[in-house]
């Protein structure tokens, strides 16, 4: 295997395949085909209007043109002839190692390399519902666990759903639900289903994207709220956490949206996180303590005092287990890491992130644990990414001297990461890229 990639050989087989003729000809292809000009995604590549119709080759070559012009040239991996060149100049020993490297399969990119800390390399996009603005203030962005499509939803009472591509992220579909101002949505771990909650309703809301289906979730038997407003879902699909009034966290079962079961903190809860195995719940209450439930046994494993807590406002579990995040109404996110927590009452963070100056209302950790965005409702232009293995922030985030969040009510990452979202009280999900 290694020989037969040997530069020589490899330079040797192009040659003779060049000389070949091809094994058949396809009569299709040899069809002079026209292509209509006048589509909308086609028409920046006319001239004049009297190219409403090309024919397949002058549309290739165009678009040729168009691709060097972005370029500023052909791109060396493009020329041939260069790669032949440049193929034989390189030393035998560099192809040893890169046939190495071809031989076997593994991850090649530690997390400490892959993101390095100081400047973020980010890209503006036009915001993900660009072709929908909410009405009002966003109450949720999210992306979808396996297709690339973001959701939002807000008091405007509507969820809508976008293709996020970074340059047009055109609009799929809306859905209005009438005199039900949304608190929160989040799609379901299979991506199937949308779960709404509302902001004075004891209902729920279940949109099934399979079918189109709007279903109205009544009442849950044995969970006497006024409101059912805040809520999680366990990353393995199987519960949905309510967080009722007096410290009551309700866990229904996702497939039926039945009570499991009660659970109770002392105090009042305001915000829960599974961990991601799903086997563990944080939840974290106005007093400042965070207690750790089995999820099996619904049994409280420990419990813990988020130092310097003056009043608990958000937690975050990362992906990989390893960290809890823990922000308060002084705008102080402690991060911790998860065994600390499960051993000691009163944990040392690893870090206190003080870069925000109002209540810290949300934080969210990206899905390869590398960043931690910290954001507060209260002040415009209130969000931080903190580069995780060196505990800095981003200096380069927010824009200085540029506007361009207010006030942010929500946050996520895309599932690999490439995308970040924030949607603020204009109704606008804001959308970067990442180029690392």
């Amino acid at each position: 295997q290694k020989d037969s990639s040997d530069s020589e050989v490899e330079n040797e087989a192009k040659g003779k395949l060049e000389s070949k003729k091809p094994a058949w000809v396809d009569e299709d292809d040899e069809a002079e085909e026209n292509v209509d000009m006048t589509h909308r995604y086609r028409k920046d590549f006319m001239k004049s209007d009297a190219e409403k119709i090309l024919t397949k080759k002058k549309l290739k070559r165009r678009l040729e043109e168009q691709f060097q012009r972005a370029m500023g040239g052909v791109p060396a991996w493009a020329d041939l002839e260069n790669r032949k060149k440049s193929k034989r100049t390189a030393s035998d020993s560099d192809s040893d190692e890169e046939d190495d490297l071809l031989c076997r399969t593994g991850n090649y990119i530690t997390n400490s390399e892959s993101l390095p800390r100081g400047i973020l390399k980010l890209k503006t996009c036009l915001p993900a519902n660009q072709e929908r603005f909410a009405d009002g203030r966003l109450a949720t962005v999210q992306f979808h666990p396996a297709a690339q499509v973001v959701m939002t939803a807000g008091h405007d009472r509507s969820v809508s759903l976008f293709q996020v591509d970074g340059i047009r992220n055109p609009r799929i579909q809306s859905i209005y639900l009438e005199s039900f101002p949304i608190y929160k949505a989040r799609f379901s771990v299979d991506g199937e289903q949308v779960i709404a909650t509302g902001t004075h309703h004891r209902m729920f809301f279940v949109y099934d994207m399979m079918s189109g289906n709007i279903i109205p979730m009544e009442k849950v038997r044995g969970v006497d709220e006024r409101f059912l407003k805040d809520f999680e879902l366990s990353p393995d699909g199987s519960f949905m956490l309510v967080t009722g009034t007096s410290g009551y966290l309700h866990l229904l079962s996702m497939k039926t949206k039945e009570l499991i079961s009660t659970m109770k903190v002392n105090g009042r809860c305001t915000a829960s996180a599974f961990t991601s195995d799903s086997n563990k719940i944080f939840s974290y209450t106005k007093e400042g303590e965070v207690f750790i439930w089995d999820v099996r046994s619904r049994k409280c494993l420990h419990k813990f005092e988020d130092e310097g807590s003056l009043e608990g406002k958000c937690i975050a579990v990362s992906k990989n287990n390893q960290y809890v995040a823990c922000g308060s109404a002084s705008g102080v996110v402690n991060l911790y890491t998860t065994d600390v927590c499960l051993k000691e009452n009163r944990p040392k963070p690893v870090k206190a992130i003080m870069n925000l100056v109002t209540s810290a209302t949300c934080v969210t950790f990206n899905p390869t644990t590398e960043i931690l965005a910290v954001a507060s409702r209260e002040t415009d232009e209130a969000v931080k990414l903190v580069h995780i293995p060196s505990y800095t922030v981003f200096s380069n985030f927010p824009v200085f001297r540029r506007k361009q969040i207010y006030l942010a009510q929500t946050m996520d990452f895309s599932p690999r990461s490439g995308f970040f979202s924030v949607g603020n009280n204009k109704g606008k999900a804001l959308l970067f890229r990442y180029v690392h």
